[in-house]
């Protein structure tokens, strides 16, 4: 499997509010709170853990400049930079804002569970050392459902 890095850089380094909207106080609501502000199909995957279909996420394919959000809290997880092309069929990107993201195994211990650090949403999976060159050596693997793009220029100005 090859990788080509996103040749779309982030023009704008994150600015202090983004860092500390990514570093915040976590979110808590119940799930009727959340079944009331997300979409059946975002509840389902940010809440429920569940996955959408592979292939079929608006941002699978999608290198525009800008930051991708938490589509449940709004919390910045990904600049644009970081996306890549893995192949896989969801949106790939080799690391997140600092403190944005937490990792835990799944109950079975085969892989690694994202999670917004804000909200405890769903993001997907990360994988380590699959040969990607990346700087990390990582692969988050997000379900489109649960992140929300932001273009470059109203990016810039969160």
């Amino acid at each position: 499997m090859y990788c080509y890095v996103s040749f779309c850089r982030c023009s704008s380094s994150i600015s202090e509010k983004q860092r500390s909207m990514a570093e915040s106080t976590p979110i808590h609501k119940t799930e009727e709170e959340w079944k009331a502000i997300l979409s059946p199909e975002q509840f389902r995957i940010l809440r429920q853990k569940g996955t959408e279909l592979k292939g079929t996420g608006e941002y699978n394919k999608f290198y525009e400049e800008g930051i991708y959000n938490c589509a449940g809290c709004g919390t910045p997880l990904y600049k644009s930079s970081t996306k890549f092309d893995s192949g896989c069929g969801w949106p790939a990107f080799f690391e997140g804002f600092p403190g944005a993201i937490n990792r835990s195994p799944d109950p079975d211990g085969r892989r690694t569970e994202i999670t917004c650090a804000a909200c405890d949403g769903h993001l997907g999976h990360v994988f380590k050392g699959e040969g990607f060159k990346t700087p990390t050596d990582e692969r988050h693997c997000v379900n489109s459902v649960s992140v929300k793009f932001i273009p470059g220029n109203a990016a810039a100005s969160t």
